[in-house]
């Protein structure tokens, strides 16, 4: 059964030189998939059916994308070793989660997933557009499957910002706040339980490596892993935080019109 799956993924296993950041394939790829997003999102609200029932379906995409992702690495692009960077918990991976228990959660669960993929799933989503090295592989599917991953969590993130889901008000951010730091706590001890010896780096914030990220890890250099941690953790709150506001904004405009 494993060859036969592995010959299936190797049907897809086209080779191609990692596109640069900042090239014309990032930039257009980026422009046209983010815009495609926003106006997909925009245009399903106006059809007023369900949310949940369409953030689950963002949901399963992601995750059947995630089980593809994670084969083809560990049958295809590193046979027989499996390699726990691309281990799904980061902060872009955790609205694949929220979708898929959408249905299960009560209606102030609704309120803290929502506020969560709109807050801190678009910080994630453009973050990682803006800065894609972690994005461009060898190989087309796999380049692909993180810039369309992106664009989901972009599209999940409008769509909860549309609906009445999220909290409308500066405190409705601290309903995700928690939701955010606990998952926080989850990364930091899988980086923890990993060991100092494996390249495991859950949020970037593992206590035995300055930071992956551009800028934090310069920070971390200096100020030691601890304090590096804190400040990244930190500014991704306060980044979530501006989407906030710059949304609850944006709907009090719209509401007067």
């Amino acid at each position: 059964r494993t060859t036969m799956i592995t010959r299936l993924l190797k049907l897809t296993a086209w080779p191609m030189t990692p596109p640069k950041p900042y090239s014309f394939f990032h930039i257009f790829l980026c422009l046209a998939g983010i815009s495609f997003s926003i106006c997909l999102a925009v245009f399903l609200s106006q059809r007023r059916r369900d949310p949940v029932r369409r953030l689950f379906l963002c949901g399963l995409i992601l995750a059947v994308s995630e089980v593809y992702k994670q084969l083809f690495l560990t049958l295809v692009a590193h046979p027989g070793v499996y390699d726990w960077w691309y281990f799904p918990f980061q902060l872009c991976s955790i609205p694949m989660y929220l979708c898929l228990i959408l249905p299960l959660l009560p209606e102030g669960g609704h309120r803290t997933a929502a506020t969560f993929l709109q807050d801190f799933g678009l910080l994630g989503g453009f973050m990682a557009l803006a800065e894609p090295s972690g994005l461009m592989h060898p190989y087309i599917t796999l380049t692909l499957h993180g810039f369309i991953w992106h664009f989901i969590l972009i599209f999940t993130g409008v769509t909860c910002f549309l609906s009445p889901l999220p909290c409308r008000s500066r405190r409705g951010f601290l309903r995700a706040l928690p939701l955010f730091l606990v998952c926080c706590l989850i990364a930091l001890f899988i980086n923890w339980a990993a060991g100092p010896d494996t390249n495991i780096d859950m949020f970037y914030i593992s206590p035995y490596h300055p930071s992956q990220q551009v800028v934090f890890h310069q920070i971390a250099l200096i100020t030691g892993i601890f304090w590096g941690n804190v400040i990244y953790v930190a500014a991704a709150a306060f980044g979530a935080f501006l989407i906030h506001l710059g949304l609850l904004t944006l709907s009090r405009r719209l509401s007067t019109r």
